[in-house]
């Protein structure tokens, strides 16, 4: 029954966002980009969702979205040729549970981990 998820993230700055993930990461507008307090971004098969959230302190933002691909070598590839900031912690690598992957921190400090299983 269930057929896809589009998981929902906080942002201060729509524009901030908006610029991070198009500029940095290649995602593009999903449906309208014209409600003050809401944005919809895709890339390839995955929609990301945000919604407003001003007083948001990054430091206390737990929000974190798991991101399977086919391509991890070349995705990440492209993120240091977009000059896109890795996480200190969070750097390409083959874990434990069998996965090969990396995370960066959008301007709002959401964690997004890009993973391929090997």
């Amino acid at each position: 029954m269930l057929v896809d998820i589009n998981p929902k993230l906080p942002m201060r700055n729509k524009t901030a966002t908006l610029q991070f993930y198009t500029e940095q990461l290649g995602f593009k507008v999903f449906g309208s980009a014209d409600f003050d307090s809401y944005l919809m971004l895709q890339r390839d098969e995955i929609q990301i969702h945000f919604f407003e959230f001003k007083s948001l302190d990054p430091k206390e933002n737990y929000g974190q979205v798991y991101i399977r691909t086919n391509a991890i070598d070349a995705l990440y590839q492209s993120f240091l040729d977009n000059n896109t900031k890795i996480h200190p912690n969070g750097k390409l690598e083959i874990k434990p549970w069998g996965q090969k992957e990396f995370s960066i921190l959008d301007p709002d400090n959401n964690l997004l981990t890009f993973g391929q299983p090997i």
